[in-house]
C-alpha cells in the first residue's frame, strides 16, 4: 500500500503544480519551458508506474460490500467516460457542451470503479482520482475564461463516439489481463 500511496503523492503533486500558477511561473522562468515540461513528464510518468506497482501488490483490505447496482452501472460510466476522454482531444461538439470533457471523464470513470469496488486500495486509487478532478476543475474554470467554441460537424462527434467505444470495447477485453478481474461477469 505504500507504493500505492506514495505514487499518488508524486502523481498528483505534479498534475497539482499547475494550479498554483505563481509556482508553474517561478519553476518555468528558472528551467525553462521545455525544461520544465520534461520534468513534470517523467515525475508524472513515476508517479504512474509507483501507483501501478502499488495497485498490483497491494493486499486486498474489503471496506464496504459494493451495492448491487455498481459493477452493472459501472460499465455505461466507463464507456461514457471514454467517449469523454476521447472528445477532451478531438474537436466536436462534446467538448463544446462539456468544456471539460478529461475531467468529467475521469471523475465518472473513478466513480464507476468506486461504485464497483470496496476496497481500500480502490478508495485510495479511484478517490484520489476523483478528489483531483474536483480540484483540478475549480482551478481549470477560475484560472481561464474559454472562448465558446464553435458548433462542428456531428461527423466529428460520431467519430469519438467510435473512437471512445472501441477503447472500451479493448479494455475490456483485456480487464482480466490487465487488471486479474473481468469486467463483464
Amino acid at each position: 500500500m505504500a507504493w500505492l500511496t506514495f505514487g499518488i503523492v508524486v502523481f498528483f503533486a505534479v498534475h497539482l503544480l499547475p494550479t498554483v500558477l505563481p509556482l508553474r511561473e517561478s519553476a518555468v522562468r528558472k528551467l525553462g519551458e521545455s525544461a520544465y515540461k520534461g520534468i513534470y513528464s517523467v515525475v508524472a510518468v513515476v508517479g504512474l508506474v509507483m501507483i501501478i506497482w502499488g495497485t498490483a501488490t497491494a493486499e486486498f483490505v474489503p471496506l464496504w460490500e459494493p451495492p448491487a447496482w455498481g459493477r452493472p452501472t459501472a460499465l455505461p460510466l466507463v464507456l461514457a467516460s471514454l467517449i469523454l476522454l476521447a472528445a477532451s482531444h478531438m474537436p466536436g461538439n462534446i467538448k463544446r457542451i462539456t468544456r471539460h470533457p478529461m475531467l468529467l471523464g475521469i471523475a465518472l470513470w473513478a466513480l464507476a470503479h468506486l461504485a464497483a469496488n470496496g476496497d481500500l486500495a480502490s478508495l485510495l486509487l479511484f478517490g484520489s482520482f476523483l478528489c483531483y478532478t474536483l480540484i483540478d476543475g475549480l482551478s481549470v474554470t477560475t484560472r481561464r475564461s474559454q472562448t465558446p467554441l464553435e458548433p462542428q460537424p456531428i461527423r466529428r462527434d460520431l467519430i469519438t463516439v467510435i473512437a471512445g467505444t472501441l477503447v472500451f470495447a479493448v479494455l475490456v477485453f483485456l480487464h482480466p489481463y490487465l487488471f486479474g478481474v473481468p469486467a463483464i461477469g
